[in-house]
């Protein structure tokens, strides 16, 4: 039968096994979908007390992460689903994340907190879409799965083009700035090739157009 939690109708995908009697111990070993912070930050308090509900009241198996970006908890009974709820939504901070035919757990990049590469704040965005669609991402009202994803640039590090119905990416809107005494150190080779890359071969002499303007991700330059 379906399973979930009070309220709920996604976050938790039912699984049974059709030969109960023959293994009990997985006679119910349902997946619970849970939501990721921005960027996928943890610190590792966060990871203990999540692994602790896992082997509590689950397998103790996790997925870090799904397709969609959700941490999973793989394996639990029917019994165990309302008090993981209770656990994760109070000790955690923490909500299920979607499952089903409605929104799944909208997923961003690492963005402006460790990329030098963002055009805007995904972290942010992510977290602010997360809360203004949270009956879409609970309840299904949809024909299919819908995704969000918001890559900060256009090098798509989360995928948003190839894994999102709705991809948001960040552009650059200004002229192109060049650092002109890095470029030089670089041709210098007082900077790494590459960010190291090239170290202890003979790559042979600087190749702008390969190393710098082939790889630009817009074509800019």
């Amino acid at each position: 039968g379906i399973v979930g939690v009070l309220g709920y109708g996604g976050g938790v995908i039912g699984r049974y096994c059709d030969q109960q009697q023959q293994f009990p111990a997985v006679a119910h070993f349902h997946t619970i979908r849970v939501n990721q912070p921005s960027a996928k930050f943890y610190n590792t308090d966060y990871l203990r007390a999540f692994c602790d509900i896992c082997e509590y009241r689950g397998s103790g198996i996790t997925n870090m992460h799904g397709s969609t970006g959700d941490m999973v908890m793989l394996g639990s009974t029917t019994e165990q689903l309302e008090p993981i709820f209770f656990d994760l939504t109070h000790d955690l901070g923490n909500d299920i994340g979607g499952s089903g035919s409605n929104l799944r757990t909208p997923s961003d990049c690492i963005g402006p907190a460790r990329c030098e590469f963002a055009c805007y704040d995904t972290c942010g965005m992510c977290y602010e879409m997360t809360m203004a669609f949270q009956d879409e991402l609970h309840r299904p009202a949809f024909p299919y799965k819908f995704k969000f994803k918001f890559d900060g640039c256009p090098n798509c590090c989360v995928a948003s083009i190839a894994r999102s119905d709705m991809a948001f990416i960040g552009t650059w809107k200004d002229d192109i700035r060049i650092d002109q005494e890095a470029v030089q150190a670089y041709v210098a080779d007082k900077i790494p090739r590459d960010g190291g890359g090239m170290t202890g071969a003979n790559w042979g002499p600087f190749d702008i157009k390969s190393e710098i303007i082939d790889l630009c991700p817009t074509n800019c330059m």
